[in-house]
């Protein structure tokens, strides 16, 4: 074999081992399936987080309470449970749902902004402690779309970034 193609076929190996090396690790810093919950926790029951903002979109808090139950299951070793005698419990409220202009260009609004406020409630019931935390995420939209438009576009990005950053408040305390 000539010496370009075993360079050639030393950097694929080469590539591929380093591929390898790292698609096996991870830095830990983005890593959420190793949450943190005390042993003594075993079973959690999420409530159905209810809308009182000043404008409801129907569809934020059946699919958002279904997302977080989701990714609890699915990522931690909490079992699921709707009885009342459960080690943690879990309820939100939607208190924001408000749309703003956020740039304007000449005489029109150029982006708008979508924003989303929830306060969440964990009742620890073993440790007979309740914390209280809000999360809240804004969501930019172009000027020329309308309300319905940008909630239909951006109603995928909502359920996962607000369900996420509840999971992380709850189980990373981020």
């Amino acid at each position: 074999m000539n010496t370009p193609k075993k360079i050639f076929l030393l950097a694929v190996i080469g590539l591929f081992s380093f591929m390898a090396l790292f698609s096996n690790s991870s830095c830990g810093i983005y890593k959420f399936n190793d949450a943190s919950v005390p042993d003594s926790i075993k079973t959690v029951k999420v409530n159905f987080i209810e809308n009182k903002a000043t404008y409801i979109n129907p569809q934020l808090s059946p699919r958002l309470t279904d997302k977080l139950r989701q990714k609890i299951v699915g990522q931690t070793k909490l079992t699921q449970t709707n009885n009342d005698n459960v080690d943690w419990e879990i309820s939100g409220t939607v208190t924001q749902y408000s749309f703003s202009t956020s740039a304007i260009t000449g005489q029109q609004a150029a982006n708008n902004r979508l924003t989303v406020g929830i306060q969440m409630i964990l009742v620890d019931h073993k440790a007979d402690k309740t914390e209280k935390f809000d999360v809240s995420r804004s969501f930019e939209f172009k000027g020329n779309q309308s309300f319905q438009q940008a909630e239909n576009d951006l109603a995928e990005e909502m359920i996962r970034t607000l369900t996420d950053d509840i999971f992380n408040k709850l189980f990373s305390k981020w």
